[in-house]
């Protein structure tokens, strides 16, 4: 009976997914957005000890805008794959390596900050000789959270110029930078910003100078960001219960070939600051994930079958419309996923994941909760769905892209308390 009911969710995404307009299906997931341009080649350098979210953010957004945008390691290590181990315990494979990059031209080069990351940035000479002749040039250049102080303002790049960074490290720099408290701060070709929760609008910013301000206004539109950036986060919260867990938070993240990078990385990121027990698991046949803009490939921590092994206090899933029908068509998740629901534990999901994964599988009955929009009208029940995050009982669902990090705080929230949610959110300069 189990067999059949997973094959009939995955026939009827199958279906569903068939019948949405072909043109929909473009623009809300971002395919083939900026086509009628010629493509700008960005690049995004990371390193071991760089902020996830960031970097991602920064690679997702500009992908949706048509960019074709090169995840490059500046780590010395030649043999592992351009396996990166970033910040947060997530372990990323680039595209290649910058030292074999020197020679290409880009029109932006965009540092991503986490600390030791934005230092291992800084110290990779072939970087830092690529940057300032960017620079030198009049090219674009950028970097976000601990980097505009560590590595730009470093290689004196800010001279002169009006700059932000991550706050406490404001006072790093140098005294020809001109220091300004803002979340995105744009100052003839550099372009700088705070933190993990300014990122999408830092992408955004990014989008503009590339392309112009309607392209990046057209990109937003399907991430459905936040209307007031630097507002407190809310949840909409029906039936209220306490979650309740033994000792340390035990959380499950599954992740899928298709699944959304920036929704993955939230709730990897955010839940492990806040001190869960965070265990990224594949769905697929290897640990190895290609994520749903491509250009990060996770590297999951177990398989699912080991993980069906175990007990966890919370299973929750990104989006991205192909992970989303690869989780509904996989037996062994939707197994453990009623059986969370069964002995009352929490559960949830963003973007495509409530309307593909939850209400096919009949994980959704009698609760209400949100999804992507265009895929709002599949929920049996669409009253919450105007909400960006939605908590009824033991099911926590969100919208998109736009609200992850919402979501990921409302889920720091029902676990450790309000409290431990501001700080983490403050940490983010979310708010």
């Amino acid at each position: 009976m189990m067999a059949a009911a997973a094959a009939a969710g995955s026939s009827l995404a199958r279906r569903r997914a068939a019948s949405w307009p072909r043109f929909l299906l473009s623009r809300a997931f971002g395919g083939g957005g900026g086509s009628e341009l010629a493509p700008k080649r960005v690049l995004v350098p990371v390193a071991a000890g760089t902020e996830p979210i960031e970097a991602a953010a920064t690679a997702d957004v500009l992908n949706r805008a048509g960019a074709r945008v090169t995840v490059a390691t500046a780590d010395h290590a030649v043999d592992d794959g351009h396996l990166v181990e970033a910040a947060y315990g997530v372990k990323l494979v680039a595209d290649g390596r910058v030292a074999d990059l020197e020679g290409e031209t880009f029109d932006l080069i965009a540092l991503p900050g986490g600390m030791p990351g934005s230092v291992n940035l800084r110290d990779c000479k072939v970087l830092e000789k690529m940057v300032k002749k960017q620079a030198e040039q009049g090219g674009l250049y950028a970097a976000i959270c601990a980097a505009p102080a560590m590595t730009l303002a470093h290689w004196g790049l800010l001279k002169g110029l009006k700059a932000t960074c991550y706050p406490s490290f404001m006072e790093k720099f140098t005294a020809e930078v001109i220091p300004v408290n803002s979340r995105v701060v744009v100052d003839r070709n550099a372009v700088t910003s705070q933190g993990p929760a300014t990122a999408i609008e830092y992408a955004l910013a990014l989008v503009a100078q590339l392309y112009g301000k309607e392209k990046s206004e057209e990109v937003a539109g399907p991430l459905y960001v936040r209307a007031q950036p630097g507002a407190d986060y809310v949840l909409e919260e029906f039936n209220s219960v306490e979650w309740k867990c033994s000792g340390i938070p035990q959380v499950l993240v599954p992740v899928a070939n298709g699944s959304e990078e920036m929704e993955a990385l939230n709730l990897i990121d955010v839940l492990r600051r806040a001190g869960a027990n965070v265990t990224v698991v594949s769905v697929e046949d290897k640990l190895q994930i290609v994520t749903r803009r491509h250009n990060f490939n996770l590297i999951a921590d177990i398989m699912l079958e080991e993980a069906a092994k175990r007990d966890f206090d919370l299973i929750v899933m990104p989006g991205g419309l192909p992970g989303a029908q690869k989780f509904s068509s996989t037996k062994v998740l939707i197994d453990l996923l009623k059986k969370q629901a069964e002995s009352n534990k929490p559960y949830g999901a963003i973007c495509a994941s409530p309307a593909y994964v939850l209400e096919p599988h009949g994980l959704l009955k009698g609760k209400k909760a949100t999804s992507f929009p265009p895929m709002a009208h599949l929920l049996t029940d669409q009253s919450a769905c105007a909400s960006r995050v939605v908590v009824d009982s033991n099911l926590i669902t969100s919208k998109a892209p736009g609200s992850a990090t919402e979501f990921a705080l409302a889920i720091v929230q029902k676990l450790f308390g309000r409290e431990k949610a501001v700080s983490i959110a403050k940490e983010l300069v979310f708010m």
